[in-house]
């Protein structure tokens, strides 16, 4: 222990090249039946005035703490508020290419967020505005996060056939036809209703009935709809595949 000691009191940090550490969070939501990314506008250099993902760099806590507080920063939303601690948080990859960004060798920590019903953001930190965006729509994006949105997205649209994440979309009751339309979204395919009511209910633990119906009329004005919440599967056998371009409906 003692040269264990001897080393690290004669330890110099300054021998190697300085390496900041950032997060930046792909956040996800669905509004008025579209996928929505959150994007900030950066209100300084490097890239001042471009749009970017919420993110920053990591101060004295744990990679996932630094990802929850920046993008409670830019929702103005708090732990303790509900919808922040249903937030579905995952670490996505890590992005280190030299040249990433301009001021210096910074490593990035990307997480994928997902929520229901987040409500329009807020700027926080050093961006001078934030938005919600349909990913559809995203254009041009400073740093390399075009590259981080788009694994991001392939992240999520390939865990939504093996896991239950799109339950993380919907409330804590949900009808088939609600959790079908995050499947819609997110895929960007239109499914047929009553192929994906059955492949659903076929899957043992993806979704468990409340025994309750919604109080509204279901599609089409069909009778009230039934209501189910998460059931306890964390993988999906049999998945559910995304829809070929040939059927469409798989």
């Amino acid at each position: 222990m003692s040269g264990e000691q001897e080393f690290l009191d004669s330890y110099d940090p300054g021998a190697f090249a300085p390496v900041a550490v950032t997060v930046d969070v792909v956040a996800l939501t669905i509004r008025d039946g579209r996928l929505h990314v959150l994007l900030v506008e950066r209100g300084g250099h490097p890239f001042a005035g471009w749009r970017a993902l919420p993110g920053g760099f990591v101060q004295e806590e744990t990679l996932d703490a630094a990802a929850l507080r920046e993008l409670a920063e830019e929702t103005g939303l708090r732990p303790g508020q509900g919808v922040l601690d249903r937030v579905h948080l995952e670490q996505l990859r890590s992005y280190g290419d030299p040249g990433r960004d301009r001021r210096m060798r910074v490593v990035s920590v990307a997480y994928l967020a997902f929520a229901p019903s987040l409500p329009d953001p807020r700027a926080g930190g050093d961006a001078s505005g934030a938005f919600w965006v349909p990913v559809d729509e995203v254009g041009e994006l400073a740093f390399d996060h075009a590259v981080i949105l788009a694994d991001g997205l392939d992240r999520a649209r390939a865990k939504l056939e093996y896991t239950p994440l799109a339950t993380a979309f919907v409330g804590d009751e949900f009808t088939i036809a609600e959790l079908r339309a995050v499947y819609a979204a997110v895929w960007g395919e239109e499914l047929h209703a009553g192929n994906f009511h059955r492949k659903v209910l076929s899957v043992p633990g993806f979704v468990e009935s409340t025994g309750e119906t919604a109080t509204r009329a279901g599609e089409r004005g069909g009778p009230k709809p039934r209501l189910y919440r998460a059931g306890d599967a964390r993988l999906l056998h049999p998945a559910l595949l995304r829809p070929t371009r040939e059927d469409g409906v798989r």
